[in-house]
């Protein structure tokens, strides 16, 4: 993965946060309110079709891996959260000043990290515990790798590894090696949570939707994969990545949580709950 193709999905993400009233000005970009104007007609055109659109998508899975760690970190189980390919989310902003000694890192290639940090430094003051670091969600081993970012967390406390907005990049082998690779961390912590969102293929047939995902591949500047077909499949992946635990929520389960995101777009994307062997709060 390159800068200059995850940049753009990053700053259109940010305008939406910001328009929804998710995040702090600082993190508005005049790419991003640029990249939003420029999708208004795809999104609008796709909508007539009866296909998705970005910004439903987008507002429903964020809102619903919000509602789901909120639960977690609440309930006491989860104290610690690593956000890979964290990009301009909000989140880790939003969960540290909620949350004053929850331990949150967020995670991503150099030049976003650099971004980042210029975004955290201009908004409202985060948590204490907030930090922005680089990288390398494929590698085994080293400083940057998900390893190496755990070893500098409190083994006594439970962990969260959150991906937003990056499994589709994948083709189906990297992604089950980065879910390996999260999989084999966890067991240091006394309780583990993985979230994410997932495009499966049962969920993106039809023509609206076929647009759609050109469209959206050509935005990104790159293929968008759908390798998993149905839910089975990858809940099989996710068990044998050390989650035996796992859970592939549709957002629309979920109305009075996701909020004014339009159904169009939340009814085609999972979200991803999969726990480690220690107890977690089920979701409600």
């Amino acid at each position: 993965m390159t800068s200059a193709r995850i940049s753009p999905t990053a700053h259109y993400t940010g305008q939406v946060w910001l328009r929804h009233g998710l995040s702090d000005p600082a993190f508005g970009t005049t790419e991003g309110e640029r990249l939003f104007k420029l999708l208004v007609p795809i999104n609008a055109g796709s909508r007539a079709l009866g296909g998705p659109t970005l910004e439903g998508m987008l507002l429903a899975r964020h809102r619903l891996i919000d509602h789901l760690l909120t639960a977690a970190i609440t309930a006491g189980a989860i104290g610690q959260v690593i956000e890979v390919a964290c990009g301009l989310s909000p989140r880790g902003w939003r969960m540290t000043r909620a949350h004053q000694d929850l331990r949150y890192i967020e995670a991503d290639l150099p030049a976003m990290v650099a971004r980042k940090r210029e975004v955290i430094a201009k908004a409202a003051p985060v948590g204490p515990h907030h930090q922005v670091v680089e990288i390398d969600a494929l590698a085994d081993t080293g400083p940057t790798s998900i390893a190496g970012i755990a070893d500098r967390l409190d083994p006594k406390r439970g962990l969260a590894i959150i991906t937003e907005g990056l499994l589709n990049y994948f083709p189906g082998a990297a992604m089950v090696k980065m879910w390996r690779g999260f999989g084999a961390v966890m067991p240091r912590f006394p309780a583990g949570l993985y979230l994410a969102d997932l495009a499966l293929g049962e969920d993106a047939r039809g023509l609206p939707t076929q647009l759609f995902r050109a469209a959206l591949g050509a935005f990104v500047r790159g293929g968008i994969y759908m390798d998993f077909e149905d839910e089975q499949a990858a809940r099989r992946e996710l068990e044998l990545a050390g989650f035996p635990t796992a859970a592939l929520h549709r957002p629309t389960e979920f109305p009075a949580v996701i909020g004014d995101a339009e159904p169009s777009g939340a009814k085609r994307i999972r979200v991803i709950e999969a726990a480690t062997p220690a107890a977690l709060p089920r979701s409600s």
